[in-house]
C-alpha cells in the first residue's frame, strides 16, 4: 500500500512540475537576436584579426553594437561590404 501511494504521489508531483515548467517556458520565452549571426555569415570568415577584433565574430558583434564600421575589414570584398551596410541599415538602425 505504501508503495502505491508513494508512486501515485510521485506521478502527481511530476505532472505538476511538468505543467509549471511548460507554463514558465511560454511566459519567460525570449526571442533570440540573430543579427550577429547574420552579419557573421556575410563576413569573409578569415578570422585574421586585421580589423582589431579577435575574429569575424568579434567584428560582427561590434558592427551590431555600432562601435565599428565595415571599412575596418580589409579582406571583405566591396559587394559584400555593400550587402552588410544594407543589412545594417535595415536591421540595426546604423
Amino acid at each position: 500500500m505504501k508503495l502505491v501511494s508513494a508512486l501515485l504521489l510521485m506521478l502527481i508531483l511530476g505532472g505538476l512540475i511538468g505543467l509549471a515548467l511548460g507554463i514558465a517556458s511560454k511566459k519567460l520565452y525570449v526571442e533570440a537576436d540573430t543579427r550577429v549571426e547574420d552579419i557573421l555569415a556575410l563576413l569573409p570568415g578569415y578570422n585574421c584579426g586585421g580589423c582589431g577584433n579577435p575574429g569575424c565574430s568579434g567584428m560582427a558583434e561590434k558592427l551590431v553594437e555600432g562601435s565599428a564600421t565595415i571599412d575596418l575589414c580589409k579582406p571583405c570584398k566591396a559587394d559584400m561590404k555593400e550587402a552588410i551596410i544594407k543589412y545594417m541599415e535595415e536591421n540595426c538602425g546604423n
